[in-house]
């Protein structure tokens, strides 16, 4: 028997809207008067709560410093890909490299929103700094690792930290992952990973909280919503399963890399 199709070459109107309208809600909500003072007020009590503790415990500090940098976004990228392209633990193995080209290519997608978000936040005035150049008794992680490697890049500020571009793309591979898990565990692991791997850059003061949940939302649900809900994920995904066979039948031939489900199903 035919495994059903992974995703449907076809419009569902009612997911799109739901993904495109969502956003707008958010953002209306937000730039609110009343609304935007709520959400202020909110992340002025996040940040210190996550970020005063840096001043005193040497370990709470160590680790997101190093969770800061720009190396970590590598590990965490590794990690994610990981558990994408792992057979039979939410996605079938049967489907594994098609789902991986599929949030490859939503990934893309994810890309040109966030460039057509940034002009609009500019002729907007949405943009603004982050909290740690806005708050006075803002502990900064530079200040306290003044040697660091630049090239290392901590990430402890920004002069245009709206929206998250790093909460976005682990927004959207949550809910992508969302779609298939089935049991309460993968859910907890997939948001677990989420919540954890965005904390850094709230910590450090590189982002509000609304540069996540407002503008990482907002952008992971359009990209979720013009990839998912639309042919577009079909039609790529099948269009490159056949353009990269050459490719993988290659990399069949590795020890090793051939026993990924993405390279051998």
């Amino acid at each position: 028997m035919n495994k059903p199709a992974l995703f449907q070459a076809r419009w569902n109107v009612r997911g799109l809207l739901l993904c495109n309208l969502v956003p707008l809600a958010l953002i209306g909500l937000w730039l609110l008067p009343s609304g935007h003072a709520l959400f202020t007020s909110f992340d002025e009590w996040l940040f210190h709560l996550l970020n005063q503790p840096l001043a005193d415990h040497t370990v709470w500090r160590s680790i997101w410093a190093v969770a800061s940098m720009r190396p970590f976004d590598i590990i965490v990228g590794l990690i994610l890909l990981s558990l994408l392209i792992r057979g039979d633990w939410v996605i079938e193995a049967i489907h594994a490299r098609q789902a991986t080209i599929a949030f490859v290519s939503m990934l893309i997608l994810l890309l040109i929103i966030r460039a057509v978000f940034d002009k609009v936040c500019d002729v907007m005035g949405w943009q603004h700094h982050s909290p740690s150049l806005v708050l006075p008794d803002a502990i900064k992680l530079g200040d306290l690792y003044p040697n660091i490697n630049p090239h290392l890049e901590l990430k402890d500020g920004s002069n245009q930290s709206f929206p998250g571009d790093h909460a976005s793309v682990l927004l959207i591979w949550g809910m992508f992952m969302s779609i298939f898990a089935r049991r309460f565990g993968q859910y907890f692991v997939i948001w677990g990973l989420v919540l954890l791997f965005s904390m850094p850059r709230l910590v450090a003061g590189a982002h509000w909280g609304q540069d996540d949940y407002i503008g990482g939302v907002a952008m992971a649900l359009m990209a979720l919503g013009w990839g998912y809900y639309t042919p577009f994920a079909a039609c790529v995904s099948t269009w490159l399963l056949r353009v990269t066979q050459p490719l993988f039948k290659v990399l069949q031939r590795i020890p090793l890399v051939r026993c990924l489900s993405v390279v051998s199903a």
